[in-house]
């Protein structure tokens, strides 16, 4: 919810979306602006509490940003991905797709595949480059993007957690 309301930012939005669909669904908002794959690791143990049924791993976008070697972020996500699998945690991976680089590209779909994971491939899809859907940064969701996000990811959303009620 980068310069938005909290209860315009996307996590928020996501489960109103899935309440009105009938799911009975909490969404704690753990991201953290500008965060990279390091920092989302460095603190994911105490930012995701015991008894959390499952994760939407949403990290690189600013690792990219920033030029970081996409093997360490390929490092950083897949360490985060078995730290939560060892604790039970069930986990939906959001790429970032888009223009990056192949090398960058690959990551997501590589993990997902590697750990069986709900893989949602471009988290920004429908956003990135639309300048209604945009803040006037250029890069970050305005209330109308979030709304694009979550109506894009939701079909995956509820594949996810019919999985989560299925272990």
């Amino acid at each position: 919810a980068y310069n938005l309301q909290a209860s315009e930012g996307f996590p928020a939005r996501l489960e109103a979306a899935l309440r009105e669909r009938g799911h009975d669904v909490s969404i704690t908002d753990a991201g953290v602006s500008g965060d990279t794959t390091s920092g989302g690791l460095a603190r994911l143990d105490w930012s995701v509490p015991d008894g959390t049924d499952g994760v939407i791993l949403e990290l690189g976008a600013n690792d990219a940003l920033r030029g970081l070697p996409p093997e360490k972020t390929r490092d950083n996500l897949e360490a985060m991905i078995k730290r939560l699998e060892e604790r039970g945690i069930a986990v939906l991976l959001a790429g970032m797709g888009g223009d990056y680089e192949a090398k960058f590209n690959a990551i997501y779909p590589d993990l997902a595949a590697r750990y069986e994971l709900t893989l949602y491939p471009f988290f920004l899809d429908g956003v990135t480059g639309n300048p209604d859907q945009l803040l006037g940064d250029g890069m970050h969701p305005n209330p109308n993007g979030i709304n694009t996000m979550v109506e894009k990811i939701l079909p995956v959303a509820e594949q996810f957690l019919s999985q989560i009620k299925a272990e």
